[in-house]
């Protein structure tokens, strides 16, 4: 019952910066949480960060914490992921995802974007 859809990836060379964005539409009972994603060519989907529909202090992967941000509109309809500092191995397809448990494991959401890819070179 709940529709995402990223936007804002791009090409950028490393030590860049770029924002993504995340529209959450529909009925969003069973979204309480949102999150980020990324799968680069050959690998797992990784968990990068998740916060609550409600606020609060957000969890992040160790590989971008220090470096990339979650946060949401006042309304509570846009996920944002401000990602600084990036590097080749960020290279990878994002993806934002809403479920009921606050977690960085891909098999806990519900709901997924189709992806906004990033590319970073060096």
């Amino acid at each position: 019952q709940v529709q995402l859809v990223e936007s804002g990836g791009g090409s950028v060379q490393a030590g860049g910066s770029l924002k993504l964005s995340c529209a959450v539409s529909g009925d969003t009972y069973g979204g309480y949480f949102r999150a980020w994603f990324r799968q680069g060519p050959g690998k797992e989907r990784e968990g990068l960060a998740v916060v609550a529909r409600g606020g609060g202090g957000p969890t992040y992967a160790d590989s971008v914490k220090g470096r990339f941000t979650i946060s949401q509109d006042n309304a509570k309809r846009t996920l944002y992921l401000q990602m600084s500092g990036l590097r080749p191995e960020d290279t990878a397809m994002y993806y934002c995802a809403a479920g009921r448990r606050s977690s960085l494991y891909p098999n806990n959401f519900d709901y997924w974007g189709q992806g906004t890819q990033v590319t970073v070179s060096s």
